[in-house]
């Protein structure tokens, strides 16, 4: 059974969100709504969608959102039950009629490669619904490492909505805090895969919207992301840097050394120093000893 779990707060565009659940195909699924003390009720709206497919809301009296995003999403996580599968679906977010079916379709293939993450493909709409991108497809089988990567190098796109996990890594790891969980969901799939690959959908789709209102789509958070990316670079290069091949390793701490020339953090310049020795090479340490006496 699939456990979908919505943390709610904006009501703009979460009629579209539930009448994309009323048309699956198929409603082998069970809906859990986290209500974050929003001040937009949406009691009225869910008395419409009653009946049409299994869901429960619970509304919690103190907002948690705007001080970390990623307990919300724990805490609704709390409201489901032990379905094995959780999908933490956005708010604004719209799935495709057939995505849950396409899901229970692929699953023993799914068991088969023992995938501990499902990804369904994606496409970016506006406020409006209309799509602003192409639909991005993955390959049937991918790591997690060349999945990040394929997102770094601007050749796919990756959000919390299109994924779909087992409870049981959930549990196990949990999402790490960053700044408006931003990069949380990308350090889930490289620890909820546990080394085994994320395996694609690519006949189903998950809508998922920018607007002024979304995270990415605020122009008025930049230094929270930033230090969000710092976090995620930095918890990386820590713990995970021996699953990338030697070039994107270097790139990643290429990435944390630019944070040291703008800060020059003396604890910053021994981590870069102590993967260089790790994960790099001799060579690789001395170009960046010579940025630093450039730099000087």
């Amino acid at each position: 059974m699939l456990g979908v779990i919505i943390p709610y707060f904006k009501l703009s565009f979460f009629e579209e969100t539930l009448q994309s659940l009323e048309n699956q195909t198929i409603q082998q699924f069970k809906v859990y709504i986290g209500d974050d003390a929003s001040p937009e009720s949406p009691l009225a709206l869910l008395e419409k969608y009653k009946g049409k497919f299994n869901f429960v809301y619970h509304k919690f009296e103190e907002n948690l959102g705007s001080i970390s995003l990623t307990k919300q999403w724990e805490r609704c996580i709390e409201l489901s039950n032990n379905e094995e599968w959780l999908m933490i679906l956005g708010d604004d977010d719209v799935m495709s009629p057939n995505a849950i079916e396409t899901f229970y379709n692929n699953l023993t293939e799914i068991e088969e490669a023992k995938s501990n993450i499902v990804r369904y493909a994606s496409q970016i709409i506006d406020e409006n619904g209309n799509p602003v991108s192409e639909i991005y497809q993955h390959p049937k089988l991918e790591n997690a490492a060349d999945s990040f990567w394929r997102k770094y190098t601007w050749k796919t796109r990756s959000s919390l909505s299109e994924y779909i996990f087992r409870r049981e890594v959930y549990s196990k790891f949990k999402f790490v805090n960053y700044p408006l969980a931003w990069h949380s969901d990308d350090l889930a799939w490289i620890k909820f895969s546990n080394f085994k690959n994320i395996y694609s959908i690519n006949l189903a789709q998950i809508y998922v919207r920018e607007s002024s209102l979304s995270i990415s789509g605020k122009t008025d958070n930049f230094e929270q992301k930033k230090n969000a990316s710092l976090q995620f670079y930095t918890t990386l290069s820590d713990k995970y840097l021996s699953i990338f091949r030697k070039e994107q390793r270097l790139v990643i701490i290429a990435i944390l050394e630019n944070e040291y020339f703008e800060k020059k953090e003396f604890s910053l310049l021994i981590k870069i120093v102590k993967w260089h020795l790790k994960h790099s090479d001799i060579y690789n340490l001395a170009k960046f000893f010579r940025r630093i006496y450039i730099n000087r």
